[in-house]
């Protein structure tokens, strides 16, 4: 093998220990539609049950087909269709968060059942945190691929891992699973955690997670433990 050819197998072999797994981003998106279906009809708009979910699944597998196994084909049409993906996820559940906001202050009857309260509450957080840790994974340094392929551009985020890279391989950077946990402590914290927000697109979309949790959780409990009472 010359020297050319074995350098770009080298490049070959890097690329495809690079490439991050779609399965976590994957089956977080499969959630959303299940957390969606166990909402009451009031807050779904009217679809079914599972009209969501199997929308989900479509576009899911048009994005698994065009770039099967892990996440390294860069291709402008497949990042716009990963956004769009969220951008769904993220307006329906804005949508029913809002309705069951509007419920709650008008005393609709659906919300006197404590149980169907936490739970509907509880399927909106939950999805909350998905739908902004898919928007941190998919903003941040150009997207999955870009950060495989090395991306020369600034971060949004600063891990802990940047800053300790004696603990982690030299290969290493954010996957999926950074930023929902990022998501998720964000959304139980409501300040800053060991992940730092550099941009102000980032800071900003913290703002929102951390003002939706919160009004969707003081609602939530508060009437919940009124109608207990």
């Amino acid at each position: 093998m010359t020297p050319g050819a074995d350098a770009d197998a080298t490049q070959s072999g890097r690329w495809q220990r690079a490439g991050e797994s779609r399965w976590p981003m994957a089956i977080a998106i499969l959630a959303t539609g299940a957390l969606r279906a166990v909402l009451p009809s009031q807050l779904r708009s009217g679809d079914g049950r599972w009209v969501f979910l199997g929308v989900l699944v479509v576009l899911l597998a048009v994005l698994v087909v065009a770039d099967p196994g892990r996440i390294d084909r860069q291709a402008r049409w497949l990042r716009g269709l990963t956004g769009a993906l969220i951008g769904l996820i993220t307006v329906v559940n804005a949508s029913a968060a809002l309705r069951l906001v509007a419920a709650i202050v008008s005393g609709k009857h659906f919300t006197d059942s404590p149980d169907v309260l936490l739970v509907s509450g509880g399927a909106i957080w939950v999805t909350n945190v998905i739908a902004f840790g898919l928007w941190y994974w998919d903003l941040d340094r150009g997207g999955a691929v870009a950060r495989a392929l090395g991306s020369s551009a600034q971060p949004s985020f600063l891990f802990p891992e940047m800053t300790n890279p004696e603990f982690v391989g030299g290969d290493w950077y954010p996957r999926f699973v950074d930023y929902l946990h990022f998501s998720f402590a964000t959304a139980t914290a409501f300040s800053p955690t060991d992940v730092s927000a550099i941009r102000p697109w980032a800071k900003l979309m913290m703002i929102a997670q951390e003002a939706i949790s919160l009004v969707v959780a003081l609602l939530v409990i508060a009437r919940a433990v009124n109608i207990m009472n």
